[in-house]
């Protein structure tokens, strides 16, 4: 079965009646209250968004996260009590969208949620394939005239996001927010795993067709390249 929000919180009250009011204004919402519970959760289902606590009653939020980001990439919220800054540090870096606190508002994180729902369901399709480049998202599997090719987390992420934003001019800010997730990110990392891609995927990477430079503002990936 699919939701839209899968809420992993050992706060058993606080979750039970987040996902009541969810249900109740349109999120599809169910509840695992452990690492446990994730695990049987994602076996038989899936979930569109993921609203996760970083203490966990049988493990680490932290360590999940990281679990589920081998396989997926759909948006995970951190939500915790906790106030330090270095949790909010590391909930970025090792893939959370956003860090949620507890407590929060019902009505204003329902409308976070549904927008990050939103723009997530606007990212297009699964799949690119235009007869030379042929791109799975959730396999994550990318091949070059029918020859796999081999890309790091990062740069696959970079790829699928270009992508999912085709034919228009993703900005470096919007590519630091949600490709690394990562406030510090500067623009020499940015350029070299774009340099990377284009040694992956274009005919000539010195004259890309595919990812083209916006020059000051960022990048935008062609769709119709393979047809030139």
């Amino acid at each position: 079965m699919k939701f839209d929000c899968l809420i992993i919180d050992d706060e058993k009250l606080l979750a039970d009646s987040t996902a009541e009011y969810f249900n109740l204004f349109g999120v599809k919402t169910a509840v695992a209250y452990s690492v446990a519970d994730c695990d049987a959760f994602m076996r038989d289902h899936s979930a569109a968004l993921l609203l996760l606590d970083i203490n966990l009653s049988d493990g680490s939020g932290f360590a999940l996260c990281k679990t589920l980001r081998a396989t997926t990439d759909i948006p995970i919220l951190f939500i915790s009590a906790r106030t330090s800054d270095d949790d909010k540090i590391v909930a970025l870096g090792i893939g959370g969208d956003d860090y949620i606190q507890k407590p929060y508002s019902l009505g204003v994180l329902c409308a976070k949620v549904k927008a990050v729902l939103k723009r997530y369901d606007k990212r297009g399709d699964a799949r690119f394939d235009d007869g030379r480049i042929f791109v799975d998202i959730p396999a994550k599997r990318v091949t070059v005239g029918g020859a796999p090719v081999k890309l790091t987390s990062l740069e696959f992420r970079l790829l699928a996001y270009l992508i999912q934003n085709a034919d228009r001019v993703v900005t470096k800010r919007e590519l630091f927010d949600n490709v690394w997730r990562d406030k510090f990110t500067g623009d020499g990392t940015l350029n070299v795993h774009v340099r990377k891609l284009r040694e992956a995927i274009e005919r000539d990477p010195n004259n890309p067709q595919y990812i083209i430079t916006a020059w000051g503002d960022g990048y935008c990936f062609v769709s119709g390249a393979g047809e030139k």
